[in-house]
């Protein structure tokens, strides 16, 4: 086997070896490009300029549920958070507890978006707080969303934020109560240049982020994932060791970087948090087997979220030579 794949990956730790080609896939010659993740997956849905690149795993899970797409998963996960401790709220607006969300104006990027899906699904299952009762302020345009092609249909109490606005200046001003996630980014889609944790008038839902990470973890064993990598089907067709060499580079990847690869969990690491069995004794690990409950949670929150008509088998989803790493 011998090709020439264009690709498109976040620049992180776990990444760096395939952007800088000190690891490559055999028998694969990987141009591959960095790009914001919001970016690189509206591009990728919208276009599909790439033969392997990272993918928001919960926009992923809703085109598949309309039919196949013309992309497969491998089971690389770059990207986790316990994405709930991040939540923002004004400090004016009476908010001591995630119950206080209720009946309060939110504010998220993008309504689909992995991790605000998790927020939902944790908001729900581990907090008792029904986010049907939120009003909901979207900050990507239909035109420069995920959902825009994917079929998202808004839910009830939901506006788009103006194109001359953004959810910082709402949430600064009183508009919005809280924004469930949050980062400074100003890209084609998005618009965050004000630093939300930086302003006195906001502070975080959860005084203690990382001591909530570790207790949610105690009490899950779960550790949300939030992209996954996809491959053209139509290369799996044709070369079907492909998905297995792409899965090989990217363990490689994240090895060679060792303790940088292994530093979004460092926060949680300590006694109590992350335990040293966990996930085949890697928090951050890569393949089905070792990840399959926290890959059918999200497909799960996404149905009951009503994202999906149906759950999503995780079959459907990922490479089939990719199914029993």
């Amino acid at each position: 086997m011998s090709l020439e794949l264009s690709a498109a990956l976040y620049p992180n730790a776990r990444n760096a070896a395939l952007l800088d080609g000190s690891v490559a896939p055999e028998g694969v010659r990987l141009l591959a490009n960095a790009l914001t993740p919001g970016e690189m997956f509206w591009r990728q849905l919208k276009f599909g300029e790439f033969d392997v690149s990272e993918m928001s795993f919960a926009s992923f899970i809703i085109a598949t549920s309309h039919g196949p797409t013309p992309w497969l998963a491998l089971p690389v996960f770059t990207e986790r958070r316990f994405f709930h401790t991040g939540i923002l709220v004004r400090r004016d607006a009476g908010i001591a507890s995630p119950a206080d969300l209720r009946d309060r104006a939110v504010g998220v990027p993008e309504y689909q978006q992995t991790a605000v899906c998790w927020i939902r699904g944790i908001l729900e299952h581990h907090f008792g707080v029904d986010w049907r009762t939120f009003s909901w302020f979207m900050e990507r345009s239909p035109e420069r969303s995920h959902g825009g092609a994917t079929g998202f249909r808004p839910p009830a109490r939901f506006a788009y934020v103006p194109p001359d606005d953004s959810l910082g200046a709402m949430m600064l001003d009183g508009r919005l109560d809280a924004a469930l996630f949050y980062s400074v980014r100003n890209t084609i889609l998005d618009r965050r240049t004000i630093d939300l944790a930086a302003d006195a008038r906001i502070r975080p839902l959860f005084p203690d982020p990382v001591a909530e990470g570790r207790r949610y973890y105690a009490e899950t064993n779960t550790f949300p994932i939030n992209h996954c990598v996809i491959v053209r089907r139509s290369l799996v067709a044709e070369h079907p060791e492909i998905a297995r060499t792409l899965y090989d580079a990217f363990v490689a990847a994240k090895a060679a970087n060792g303790a940088r690869a292994a530093s979004l969990a460092a926060p949680y690491a300590e006694t109590g948090g992350l335990a040293a069995h966990a996930l085949d004794g890697d928090p951050l690990a890569y393949g089905v087997r070792a990840n399959r409950t926290v890959l059918e949670t999200i497909a799960t929150y996404l149905h009951e979220q009503a994202l999906t008509e149906r759950v999503v088998a995780l079959d459907e989803l990922f490479a089939p030579a990719t199914l029993e790493v």
